[in-house]
């Protein structure tokens, strides 16, 4: 039954996410297929994968223990608090402390954690600003 509420909710998910699509405008400078094609196929894909969980369900499922949610709630918390963050703190400060959170939640040790979360933050930076040329969320140190 869970399988199915859950399918049923990305359902609603990809018609929403549809009309969010659909009330992009387009801009006269826009290319051939225009920004509201990605988020589309996003759509369509989320809502096809949606339906097979509706109608073929697997058994039920053995659901993890409340301490084992709380951690996925807490790990939730802190992407939305990465996303809030980012804007403020810069790229590297908030990936190094979300990615390194994660880690530490996935068993790293203290050491493991800091080298995680500086090592993720600087690669990233380094092959997406430095390489690639991407603006990236600057932070009050200016990277």
């Amino acid at each position: 039954m869970s399988d199915r509420i859950f399918g049923v909710f990305g359902l609603l998910l990809a018609i929403g996410y549809t009309f969010a699509a659909l009330a992009i405008e387009e801009s006269f400078l826009s290319d051939a297929v225009g920004p509201k094609a990605f988020p589309i196929i996003i759509a369509v894909i989320l809502g096809l994968s949606s339906l097979a969980i509706v109608l073929r369900p697997d058994p039920e499922p053995h659901w993890p223990p409340l301490a084992r949610l709380a951690e996925i709630a807490a790990a939730i918390v802190v992407m939305i608090l990465y996303a809030q963050l980012l804007p403020v703190v810069g790229f590297v400060i908030a990936t190094a402390v979300a990615s390194g959170y994660l880690a530490w939640r996935l068993g790293s040790s203290l050491i493991g954690t800091v080298l995680t979360g500086v090592g993720t933050s600087i690669g990233i930076y380094v092959i997406f600003h430095l390489i690639f040329g991407l603006a990236l969320a600057r932070g009050p140190f200016g990277f």
